[in-house]
């Protein structure tokens, strides 16, 4: 996307930074960062989407914008059709993911049978321990997770709107305002920097979460057959590894954790096995995340780490979700100033 340049007062540039600030110092606040996310995805492919059919070229108005308006809706529906679509594949059948997380209990006992003397005494004693001490949590959190429901609505109903307001907003920029003022077009320049900001990641991060994957069902679906060890959860690892690898870093983390939880169930050997590709994996990450992610937002690894646990401990997961847009976005900006 190619960004308007600054022309306008220095003043009109800083009250556009300062709304800016506030607007995602906001969205952060209100718990409305799926909303956002879901309208930069939806803006970014249609707008992707109308550059490679040439729709820009069109020169009648009214074919222009109807084009793009069923580029939108038919982008928004499959977008949600998807997400219900890996919704339901991680709730239902024998390797669902609640199956998943219930079999990490099981786990439990037998690494007592596996690890250090040291370390097993810190361990719960059995399976109906951690049952005990799971039922405890529930009746100390009854109240959050009364509530835990209706929050996966509202999340749900403001990654629809959002995915919404994505689709006007790309339907926007097929007839914008012909006569913007200095100071909206400093504004409009800090939200399509913030969007340019959102493809890179995703253009660097998708990739990167496809070779992991790729890699991972290999090994998950090939390799460990070949030597007869087939372990449960397959299909819902790799689509966890997928979908975790969007997250960069930390997403390598989670996937990789539960590999290796699930490999424990079958034998320490495999364990270590697992462990040891999984190095591999870290290894091969951090390598396309410097050469990918680092040359498209010019960020290194250690950077996107400070960021995270900064943004980790001011929001939570939300904040650990948005440091890498956030950061580079800082940074592009304060990189177009020359102040870096």
């Amino acid at each position: 996307m190619k960004l308007p340049k600054n022309t306008g007062p220095l003043t009109d540039i800083i009250v556009a930074w300062t709304l800016m600030g506030l607007a995602l110092f906001t969205i952060l606040h209100l718990h409305l960062l799926a909303a956002m996310l879901a309208g930069l995805l939806v803006f970014q492919l249609v707008h992707l989407l109308s550059s490679a059919l040439h729709i820009p070229f069109i020169t009648s108005r009214n074919i222009k914008i109807a084009v793009v308006a069923l580029l939108a809706m038919a982008t928004i529906a499959l977008l949600v059709l998807g997400g219900v679509g890996v919704a339901v594949f991680l709730r239902k059948g024998p390797d669902n993911l609640a199956t998943l997380l219930t079999q990490l209990a099981i786990i439990v006992d037998d690494l007592r049978r596996l690890l250090p003397v040291g370390i097993v005494e810190y361990l719960p004693a059995d399976t109906e321990t951690v049952k005990t001490l799971v039922s405890g949590w529930f009746r100390e959190h009854a109240a959050e997770v009364r509530t835990l429901g209706a929050d996966t609505l509202r999340t749900f109903a403001h990654i629809l709107i959002g995915l919404i307001i994505g689709g006007m907003l790309a339907l926007h920029e097929v007839e914008p305002n012909r006569k913007p003022t200095p100071f909206l077009r400093a504004l409009t320049e800090r939200v399509r920097l913030l969007a340019d900001t959102f493809l890179r990641i995703m253009q660097a991060q998708v990739p990167i979460s496809a070779i992991n994957t790729t890699l991972t069902g290999i090994y998950l679906v090939v390799v460990l057959p070949s030597f007869d060890i087939n372990l449960p959860f397959t299909k819902t690892l790799i689509v966890v590894t997928f979908i975790a690898g969007l997250l960069p870093v930390v997403g390598n983390l989670i996937s990789n954790t539960l590999i290796f939880l699930v490999s424990l169930s079958f034998s320490f050997a495999v364990a270590v096995a697992s462990l040891g590709f999984l190095i591999v994996i870290h290894k091969l990450e951090y390598f396309l995340n410097a050469r990918i992610v680092g040359a498209r937002i010019n960020a290194r690894a250690w950077e996107l780490l400070i960021a995270m646990l900064v943004f980790e401990s001011a929001w939570g997961i939300a904040g650990l979700i948005a440091a890498p847009l956030l950061y580079a976005y800082i940074k592009q900006e304060l990189t177009q100033r020359k102040l870096i």
